[in-house]
């Protein structure tokens, strides 16, 4: 096996809607495609979902499934909600103060930068809890 890349990452969202908008108006990623199916494809389960993919840039996807019939989402209890994160990757400081700007500006509390040694981060969450780098 030879593996090129990954693909898409999916993740669980609340309202695709929302989401879609966060990821297009704050972060400037373009919807690709929206799917809404009655089953999975994959198992033949009868269970409703939408499922969106962004475009993330360079050829990566970011995915989301709004699984309404579903329990509410949670997250692991067991692992501080700092570990699990989507970091991207933007150019230099300046790049990084801008972005920083722009994510405050719509509304987003935002933590940073942060100074890796390697490599600096801004933190903030979107609509779903999903912890951004």
């Amino acid at each position: 096996m030879n593996i090129k890349k990954i693909h898409h990452v999916a993740y669980r969202c609340r309202d695709a809607k929302e989401t879609v908008e966060f990821y297009r108006d704050v972060l400037n990623m373009d919807l690709v495609l929206a799917i809404a199916e009655d089953q999975v494809p994959s198992t033949k389960a009868p269970d409703p979902y939408m499922h969106v993919f962004l475009d993330a840039g360079q050829g990566n996807v970011l995915a989301f499934f709004e699984i309404p019939n579903s329990p509410p989402m949670g997250r692991d209890e067991n692992t501080p909600e700092w570990v699990q994160h989507i970091a991207f990757e933007i150019g230099d400081m300046d790049d990084l103060l801008a972005a920083k700007e722009q994510i405050e500006a719509a509304g987003v509390d935002v933590i940073g930068p942060t100074d890796h040694h390697i490599f600096k981060s801004i933190y903030f969450f979107d609509p779903n809890g999903h912890r951004l780098e």
